[in-house]
């Protein structure tokens, strides 16, 4: 068997750790195999701690509706591989296929010759292949984790770049203040190129614009240079250029106006695109869609666990901030219509469980924990995430996995229809829609 899952086998054990920051592996694989990086489309680079899927989606989702051709690269996959790469193409990209993945992933295994290299490193290198031999007019590159040595960031000339909201996660290879992490997410910016800056809190904030300042990279900070509001049901965005009035987002919660004015002002601003018509803006920010973000499950094959007239959502967030604005967006479908709430979470071993449920507090007491399982087994327990919310004051209850935490769930009697919420993990998520039958697109 040669196809892309054997060679992602074959990936995991040509390095002992999962995650070494780095770029001179990922350089001579490149060189090895024609300096594919070097012959992009023009090129938007997107790092921060959350927000980066979705402020790429809303850019892709405009952009397609100017007839453009988007290549997407993004990171983790939920349900598959193919999910990370999106070749664009008129009408609308998709997911890479088989044979052309694999195909990929054969050239770079025959030129990396069995030498040391992460497998996001090798996959990356199979990514720019494919975007460097397949024609588009803009590629959408996300960091996959902080920015100064990730895998990503051996691109020299981006059209833009942008910095999505920034708080503590992956303190164990970034640093442990807000200020190192942003340091590493700053390491992205190149001398001349946009640096687009979501809204932020100061700490970070000034991080990176005093290293866009260092290089010679023109800022465009939001709350200063760009804002966006609701008003009569409406998303209304201005900059120093003008003022839209756009559709709210199909995306939930009000940290997606965020990502939507962001991803708005990264293509109003980033050289090299091509003035784009409101009819595209309007469009993109009513239709873009990003998986297990605040994400509705209205049918597939959980539905029938469920207490009668319950609520399924599922939420990917699995750090202290975003577990903060998740519950804000939770409390406010709460304040429209009221149900009890319950938390279905499962988190890996690196994350702070503790802060996360924190957000939680005046939303639930009640949660079931589940195990949390990626590519290297499992990370923590559903008895250990259960501990650790009885510690703060929540009644919880461990189940095996989302099937019997459901299961778990309806047998009880409920005073009205609940809300259920899964969440704490992209791991997690991508079980649950596997096991819902819902295969990202």
């Amino acid at each position: 068997m040669n196809d892309s899952a054997a060679h992602l086998d074959r990936f995991l054990h040509l390095h002992p750790k999962l995650i070494d920051l780095s770029l001179h592996r990922i350089e001579k694989l490149l060189g090895k195999i024609g300096d594919p990086h070097l012959r992009l489309p023009p090129t938007i680079h997107v790092a921060g701690t959350n927000g980066k899927g979705s402020t790429i989606a809303f850019m892709r989702a405009i952009l397609e509706a100017a007839g453009l051709r988007v290549h997407v690269y993004t990171s983790p996959h939920l349900v598959r591989f193919h999910e990370r790469i999106r070749l664009g193409a008129i009408g609308g990209g998709q997911l890479v296929d088989e044979e052309k993945l694999a195909d990929a992933f054969r050239r770079c295994e025959e030129a990396n010759a069995g030498e040391a290299i992460t497998i996001f490193e090798i996959t990356t290198a199979a990514a720019f292949l494919l975007f460097a031999e397949n024609p588009a007019d803009v590629l959408l590159l996300e960091v996959g984790l902080g920015g100064r040595f990730d895998t990503t960031n051996v691109i020299v000339d981006p059209v833009a770049t942008v910095i999505t909201p920034i708080s503590m996660d992956h303190s164990e290879f970034l640093g442990d203040t807000v200020s190192k992490i942003a340091g590493e997410k700053a390491g992205i910016l190149k001398r001349g190129a946009p640096a687009i800056i979501a809204p932020q809190d100061e700490e970070p904030l000034n991080v990176v614009a005093a290293r866009a300042e260092a290089i010679g990279s023109p800022v465009v900070i939001g709350g200063q240079d760009f804002s966006a509001h609701e008003e009569n049901g409406r998303l209304v965005y201005q900059d120093e250029r003008g003022l839209f009035d756009l559709p709210l987002p199909r995306l939930t919660g009000r940290h997606q106006h965020v990502n939507a004015a962001t991803a708005i002002a990264a293509l109003r601003h980033a050289h090299d695109l091509p003035d784009l018509p409101i009819a595209c803006f309007e469009r993109g920010v009513r239709e873009a869609f990003w998986p297990a973000r605040l994400q509705p499950l209205r049918e597939g094959k959980l539905q029938s666990l469920l207490p009668a007239g319950a609520e399924l959502w599922l939420d990917g967030s699995h750090n202290a901030d975003g577990g903060r604005v998740t519950a804000a967006a939770i409390a406010e479908i709460e304040e429209m219509k009221s149900r009890p709430l319950i938390l279905v979470v499962g988190m890996k071993g690196t994350k702070d469980a503790r802060a996360f449920l924190d957000a939680f507090e005046d939303l639930t007491r009640d949660i079931v924990t589940l195990p949390v399982v990626s590519e290297r087994g499992v990370t923590r327990t559903a008895q250990d995430i259960a501990t650790i919310a009885d510690t703060l004051g929540f009644s919880a209850e461990a189940a095996v996995d989302i099937e019997d935490a459901l299961r778990r769930i309806g047998s009880r009697s409920w005073s009205a229809a609940p809300r259920i919420l899964i969440t704490g993990s992209l791991y997690l998520a991508g079980d649950v829609l596997a096991a819902n039958g819902s295969l990202p697109t």
